[in-house]
């Protein structure tokens, strides 16, 4: 397998030998999937190259304060026009999280495929895949060294928000002593940890705690109680006022119940549409159930979407994860 080294010598050569760059991170975008986006466009900037900002957004106002995140074309403020041979794709799983930004490839692309997502099967031609990393930030902290840019508060800023972000404020089992290393010298260059920790994991939106009331009203476990899930319906998005990014965090809630194994949270998008989340404390891969239903990501927190009505998807969802346990048990013991 190619040394992380040789991916990030082979990145640096792609950006290098180009220019006029789109750069797109997945659908429904987090805290990572923003901050690796203005990060590379940081770069692209710092080596003379011009480049587009795409997603399907919106993108989630709480990170408006990143370099860069005005600069993000959505299908609500406008497509990013004509189509683009060059392209960078931050912090997808796989190329279907894109969205309709492959809409804007030109015929015989060139892609870039930066990720720390275990199931990415590198769609890229070229490819910096670190799947221990605790966030694709992670990478481009390394990516940015490689190129032999010196970083300033901007970009720092952003490479700190996707690590905290995506470790929960540096307390997953992702986040190694590299990840806090990494974050200390941010610091140093005078990143404000204590007020993005408030900014990003503490404050909610009124509408966030609305809509989160309703959904802890429904919380519901399986008979031996290591499966928890609770879902949100289209009424409730509209009659709290609540958007997406509000919806962060909540698949928490069922997953931090003492002696639950998987959390789920299943929202609601139309009759035959369901987004699903899911959270596992360890002993389950819910990127490998996930990947059932056609989507991915970590062996402790992945999702995917499930074309059926809402008790449809609960139901089918749920039994995968109990047959995930029985397997286990079956291996390992309860």
């Amino acid at each position: 397998m190619i040394s992380l080294n040789a991916q990030l010598d082979d990145a640096v050569r792609f950006i290098k030998e180009r220019d006029d760059f789109l750069v797109v991170s997945h659908v429904q975008p987090d805290g990572d999937a923003i901050s690796s986006t203005v990060a590379i466009a940081w770069l692209l900037g710092k080596l003379g190259k011009r480049f587009t900002l795409y997603n399907e957004g919106p993108i989630p106002e709480r990170l408006a304060y990143l370099w860069g995140a005005d600069q993000i074309m959505t299908n609500a403020s406008g497509s990013a026009g004509r189509a683009y041979r060059h392209v960078i794709a931050v912090d997808c799983a796989d190329f279907s999280r894109v969205g309709n930004a492959k809409d804007r490839f030109e015929d015989g692309f060139e892609l870039l495929n930066i990720d720390h997502h275990p199931t990415n099967n590198g769609f890229g031609l070229v490819n910096v895949l670190r799947p221990n990393a605790a966030a694709t930030a992670e990478i481009l902290f390394d990516l940015i060294e490689r190129a032999g840019v010196s970083l300033d508060i901007d970009a720092a800023t952003a490479i700190y928000t996707g690590m905290l972000t995506d470790t929960g404020g540096f307390r997953y089992s992702s986040t190694s002593p590299k990840v806090l290393s990494i974050a200390s010298r941010l610091i140093e260059l005078g990143v404000d940890g204590p007020m993005l920790a408030e900014l990003l994991l503490e404050r909610m939106t009124l509408a966030q705690m609305l809509v989160l009331q309703r959904a802890l009203s429904r919380l519901t476990f399986s008979a031996d109680k290591r499966i928890a899930w609770l879902w949100v319906t289209p009424e409730d998005m509209t009659e709290t006022g609540a958007r997406n990014e509000d919806l962060e965090g909540i698949v928490n809630y069922p997953r931090n119940v003492e002696g639950v194994e998987v959390g789920i949270l299943f929202k609601q998008n139309g009759e035959a549409s369901v987004k699903v989340s899911l959270r596992s404390a360890g002993k389950i891969d819910v990127a490998a159930v996930s990947q059932q239903f056609g989507g991915g990501g970590h062996i402790r927190a992945a999702g995917c979407r499930v074309g059926e009505t809402l008790e449809q998807a609960v139901e089918q969802v749920t039994e995968a994860v109990g047959k995930a346990l029985e397997a286990h048990d079956a291996t390992y013991g309860a």
